[in-house]
């Protein structure tokens, strides 16, 4: 049976810190990025902009740093 990443427990719980989520943002700020696309499903964005709203930080620099912990998670465990 395949392992969904949001079906992992270590997703459950991830927590960031807002202020250092504004000083990588300003840190960040100029770096060359390559606009990408991905399709979500409505219920999955309306979380991620509340979750986002939440903690004062926009909904993509979350997408963002969820993805980034998510690949730190995967190299640290293969």
């Amino acid at each position: 049976m395949k392992k969904y990443a949001k079906r992992l427990k270590m997703y459950d719980k991830i927590d960031f810190d807002p202020k250092e989520i504004i000083a990588g943002m300003r840190r960040l700020k100029g770096a060359q990025r390559k606009p990408t696309s991905i399709a979500l499903e409505e219920e999955l964005l309306k979380e991620l902009k509340e979750l986002s709203h939440e903690r004062g930080i926009p909904y993509q620099v979350l997408m963002r740093l969820l993805i980034s912990e998510g690949v730190k998670r995967l190299k640290k465990a293969a």
